[in-house]
């Protein structure tokens, strides 16, 4: 899967970064390379939702799927 990302010069120094197609999917880095490492993170986060928070029917399904 490829990603889209936008990468902001962040007014303090460094950088920051968001995900448009994972909305609130944000992160920051000191140096464009911390950037890159952070992001990675960042989007692995915000796939790895925990299926315990949500109400689950005997009648549904919980699959895993490789994107």
């Amino acid at each position: 899967m490829k990603l889209k990302i936008v990468v902001h010069e962040a007014e303090e120094g460094g950088f920051w970064a968001e995900v448009p197609a994972i909305p609130g999917c944000v992160t920051q880095g000191e140096t464009f390379a911390e950037l890159l490492s952070n992001i990675y993170e960042a989007v692995e986060g915000c796939l790895s939702v925990d299926v315990q928070d949500i109400t689950v029917s005997k009648k549904d399904r919980v699959m895993e799927i490789a994107v």
